[in-house]
C-alpha cells in the first residue's frame, strides 16, 4: 500500500545536515511536512534548521549520534512531544570507510557498523512501535520507513569491506522489516534506498568520526587508495542528492520497496546473484573495465610489497 503524502504529516530524517538528508528535508518542506531532524554536526544542523524555518517549515531538531540508542530515543521523544507519531522515518545517516578488509581496525568496524547499521537498528526499533500504535488508534493513519543502504548492499566491490558489510546488513534488515510489517499491519510499510555514486559528501564522513573511535595509526595504503577512488566516483556522479530525494518521496507514494538511483547497476547485481544460484566463484567486478581492475591490483600489490 502506498502512502498519500499530505501537508501536516511528519517526517523524521537522520543525517539531515547534508547530502540526502538535507535534500529530503528541503523537499519535505516544499510538500508541507513537519520535519524532525538530527545530525551529528551541530553547525550543519543549525544551518539546515535556519534555511527550512525561513522557508516556512515547522522544524524540530536535535543534535545526535545515531549509533547511540539514547540519542535516537531522544529524537523520538522530541517528535512525539512536538508533532506526535511520525508518518515517515528516513534512517539516512551514514559514513564511508574502505581498504582491505583485514586492515580495518576494531575501531573502524565499531564506527562504521555503529552509524550505518546500528543507526538503522535504533531507528527501526524505536520508531516502528510508535507508528504501529498510531495505526491502531487511527484507521486513516499511514506510515512509511525508509532505510538508506547502498548498491554496496547488493554488491561486494573489493577494497570496501566494512562499508559493504554494513550496507548488506541494512538491506537484510529492511527486507525483513518489510515482511514483518506485512504480517501485522496494512498501514505501515518500508522501503530501502540503494543509491550508487551520488555527490553527497559521504567521502568526507571521517570529519565527524568520534574521538574515541579514531585510530592512532596512519591510514594504510589500501585505505588511502579506497578513499581516493571513492572520492572520485562520488564527486563525479551525475545523479544529484536532490534527484535522489525526489525518487524517495515518489517511491513512498508508489509503495515501492526497492528504490534505485542507478537502475543500470542492477546488471552487476544480477551477475552476483547468478554466481550465488549457480554456485560459481564471484565474477571479477572489473570484467567490463579491466584497466581499472589492473590499476587497483598493481597499486595494492605495490603497497603491500613496500610494507
Amino acid at each position: 500500500m502506498s502512502l498519500n503524502l499530505q501537508p501536516g504529516q511528519t517526517a523524521v530524517i537522520t543525517g539531515a545536515g547534508s547530502g540526502f538528508g538535507l535534500e529530503l528535508a528541503r523537499l519535505g518542506a516544499k510538500k508541507g511536512l513537519n520535519l524532525v531532524l538530527t545530525d551529528v554536526q551541530q553547525d550543519a544542523l543549525d544551518a539546515a534548521v535556519a534555511e527550512l524555518t525561513a522557508a516556512g517549515a515547522k522544524v524540530a531538531a536535535l543534535r545526535g549520534d545515531v549509533s547511540r540508542a539514547e540519542d535516537v530515543q531522544a529524537l523520538a521523544d522530541l517528535c512525539k512531544e512536538r508533532f506526535g507519531a511520525p508518518h515517515i522515518v528516513v534512517n539516512n545517516a551514514g559514513v564511508a570507510h574502505g581498504g582491505l578488509i583485514w586492515e580495518a581496525s576494531q575501531r573502524d568496524w565499531e564506527w562504521v557498523l555503529g552509524v550505518n547499521l546500528f543507526g538503522v537498528i535504533h531507528g527501526v526499533r524505536i520508531f516502528t512501535p510508535m507508528m504501529l500504535a498510531a495505526a491502531r488508534k487511527d484507521p486513516s493513519y499511514q506510515g512509511h520507513i525508509v532505510n538508506v543502504a547502498s548498491m554496496a548492499g547488493l554488491l561486494n566491490s573489493p577494497n570496501l569491506g566494512a562499508y559493504n558489510v554494513s550496507k548488506h546488513a541494512v538491506v537484510s534488515l529492511s527486507e525483513t522489516l518489510y515482511q514483518d510489517l506485512a504480517l501485522v499491519s496494512d498501514q505501515v510499510h518500508a522501503s530501502v534506498l540503494c543509491p550508487y555514486f551520488v555527490p553527497t559528501g559521504i567521502h568526507q564522513s571521517y570529519r565527524n568520526r568520534p574521538a574515541e573511535l579514531r585510530s592512532d595509526a596512519k591510514p594504510t595504503a589500501s585505505q588511502m587508495i579506497a578513499h581516493a577512488m571513492s572520492s572520485k566516483a562520488v564527486t563525479s556522479g551525475k545523479v544529484t542528492a536532490a534527484d535522489t530525494a525526489e525518487l524517495v518521496y515518489d517511491g513512498i507514494e508508489a509503495g515501492k520497496f526497492y528504490i534505485y538511483t542507478h537502475p543500470q547497476a542492477l546488471a552487476m547485481v544480477q551477475t552476483r546473484l547468478e554466481d550465488v544460484v549457480q554456485g560459481r566463484n564471484p565474477t571479477d567486478p572489473f570484467s567490463d573495465k579491466p584497466e581499472i581492475g589492473q590499476q587497483l591490483k598493481q597499486a595494492l600489490q605495490q603497497a603491500l610489497a613496500q610494507g
